[in-house]
Formats: C-alpha cells, structure tokens, sequence
C-alpha cells in the first residue's frame, strides 16, 4: 500500500513539476518506472499465493461436483505451469544478457538487470504457487 501510494505521490509531483512549474527532475521517471515494476511483479506473486490473480469465476461458480472442480483447478494450475515456465524461460534469458551487455539507466546509472531479477523472481514464485495449487488438485481428485 505504501509503495503504491508512493509511487502515484511521486508520478503526480512530476507532473506538476514538469507541467505546471516548468521544472524537469532529472532521474524521477526512471525510479518511479523501476519502482512500478518491481510493485507489479510482488503484487503477482501476491495474488498468486491468495489464488485471486486473473480468475474467470463463472465457470468455477457454476462447478458444483467436488471432482468436477478439483479437475477445473488442475487444468488452471497446469496451464499457469507451462506459461510461468515460459516467464522463467524468457526472464532467464533477458537477464543473461543484461549480465553480458550490461546497461544502466540514464540519470542514477541503476543497472538494467535489477527490475529483468524482478521478473525472474516474480516468475519463479508465480510457478511455484501454481505447482501447490496442482498439486493440492490433485490430492483432491484421490480423495474422491
């Protein structure tokens, strides 16, 4: 909450710097644009551990057979398997070659690889929350 609450508090006062008082903050985009995306990828691992990330609860709603619902949310959790394996595959790589072409940013000179490390570790945990999920489907397709 805090880190959102800072990161739209700092987006508006570049605004009214740039727009209103003709200032230009030298560097204030860049941390807010590293800052945003590291908030995005907690969040993802966030909602991934509460299994409220991205949900289409009308098939789910309608599911009323315990089995039926276990198979739903196997077929979920194996499909956000394979593509967070993707993400992790595509993250590696990306920082891979930031580490061998490295970049920084403009004004604060921050390494390009510290937000492409969020994506990786985002990845990772949006991977292993989704392998709990199959796998708490699966012990509930074996009871039934």
């Amino acid at each position: 909450m805090a880190s959102s609450i800072a990161v739209t508090g700092l987006m508006f006062f570049l605004v009214i710097a740039r727009y209103l008082l003709g200032l230009s903050v030298v560097g204030l985009h860049e941390l807010i644009t590293l800052a945003a995306v590291a908030l995005y990828m907690t969040g993802a691992v966030i909602a991934s551990r509460k299994r409220e990330h991205l949900t289409v609860d009308w098939i789910a709603g309608s599911i009323t057979d315990p089995r039926k619902k276990a198979v739903h949310d196997l077929l979920i959790a194996v499909l956000t398997i394979v593509v967070t394996c993707f993400f992790i595959v595509w993250s590696y790589y990306m920082f891979t070659w930031g580490m061998k072409r490295p970049q920084s940013t403009p004004a604060y000179q921050i390494p390009l690889w510290l937000p492409q490390l969020a994506i990786g570790i985002a990845a990772i945990g949006c991977f292993s929350y989704a392998l709990r999920d199959a796998i708490d489907a699966l012990f509930r397709l074996k009871r039934r």
